[in-house]
């Protein structure tokens, strides 16, 4: 039987959960929706979509559910944080989440792993924060926001991608699923027109930063995953990158040795993967079958878990080696569990 290890849950973390674990003085501000977007939209369509997983023991039965060895465990209201405009708030929040995932699920069981909440508002910060998560608390990795105003191959960035090399550690690009995104996201009249459009354009306007300002040029040893937007868009994003390098690569892009796609096939960056795609035989092909991870997004609104298990599983146009590394291999590796 193949193992299975989920790249990419989420724990449904409430705002009386994190409060207990602010630091003073902020444990005494009100903590009054301080993530969360109100945008109006009902994600959850009155309660029939999506599930609920606020504490260990009913991320355990999920995994029990679906034979999953072990899941990696992302935030849900922390998912906007990088909305927040206050900077020394936005790290408190930062730190009393990580202080919750470690004290509240990854102590509990070994089957659940966690990634630190990191404040992009202060680089610096969030460097010394993934430390902490990493060496005190036992995180395996970092969270990026995709979304924001900013992109994440602006040199600001680096404390955070030396400190996730030095440690040895990931990091998950990861969008919020929300029209405050931008790239135009933020004109569609309906959630199911944003939401379509915000995780992929998302993932497609950090990569284009990262590899172009030459992220993985400069730190060939970090490992990073774009996560949540699924795989079949990365062969026709490599080949766009590459069409545009070519014409203006030396001009505008001097960090780079070799072609986008070449970082992306060659190095260390891995992607999610919806089980249904149409493009994933393709997509393991021309990205490179060690790259690709299977993500439960349990219990969000438009997971399919476990179902999704065996939806991979019964694929005829995947190998069985495929579906190994997909379903396990992958994840082991990308974390380093």
């Amino acid at each position: 039987m193949t193992t299975i290890i989920d790249a990419d849950g989420h724990v449904t973390e409430t705002n009386e959960q994190l409060a207990k674990y602010l630091d003073e003085p902020y444990r005494r501000r009100p903590l009054v929706s301080p993530l969360f977007p109100s945008d109006g939209w009902d994600r959850r369509l009155l309660g029939s979509l999506g599930d609920w997983a606020s504490d260990a023991g009913a991320w355990l039965t999920a995994l029990d559910r679906g034979g999953v060895e072990a899941t990696v465990l992302y935030p849900t209201l922390g998912l906007f944080m990088s909305f927040l405009k206050d900077r020394d708030w936005a790290v408190a929040l930062c730190r009393a989440y990580n202080s919750f995932i470690a004290e509240e699920f990854v102590q509990v069981s070994p089957r659940l792993k966690g990634v630190a909440l990191l404040p992009i508002q202060d680089p610096d910060a969030a460097a010394v924060e993934l430390r902490r998560a990493v060496s005190e608390l036992g995180l395996v990795g970092g969270m990026l926001a995709a979304d924001g105003s900013h992109l994440l191959g602006d040199q600001r960035f680096t404390p955070i991608y030396e400190e996730a090399q030095r440690l040895d550690v990931m990091l998950g690009v990861h969008a919020s699923g929300s029209h405050l995104g931008g790239a135009g996201v933020d004109l569609f009249p309906r959630f199911i027109q944003a939401h379509t459009c915000s995780h992929p354009f998302g993932q497609m306007r950090q990569l284009t930063s990262m590899i172009f300002e030459g992220i993985p040029e400069r730190f060939p040893r970090l490992r990073l995953a774009f996560l949540e937007a699924g795989a079949g868009w990365v062969p026709y994003w490599m080949e766009r990158m590459d069409d545009e390098y070519a014409k203006r690569g030396e001009a505008e892009a001097p960090a780079l040795r070799k072609k986008p796609s070449d970082y992306v096939r060659t190095g260390t960056i891995y992607f999610s993967c919806e089980a249904d795609e149409w493009l994933l035989p393709q997509a393991l092909r021309l990205v490179g079958e060690d790259k690709i991870v299977y993500a439960s997004d349990f219990p969000h609104w438009d997971h399919s878990y476990p179902g999704s298990i065996e939806e991979i599983r019964s694929r005829g146009d995947l190998t069985e080696v495929q579906k190994r590394k997909v379903l396990g291999d992958n994840a082991r590796r990308l974390y380093k569990l």
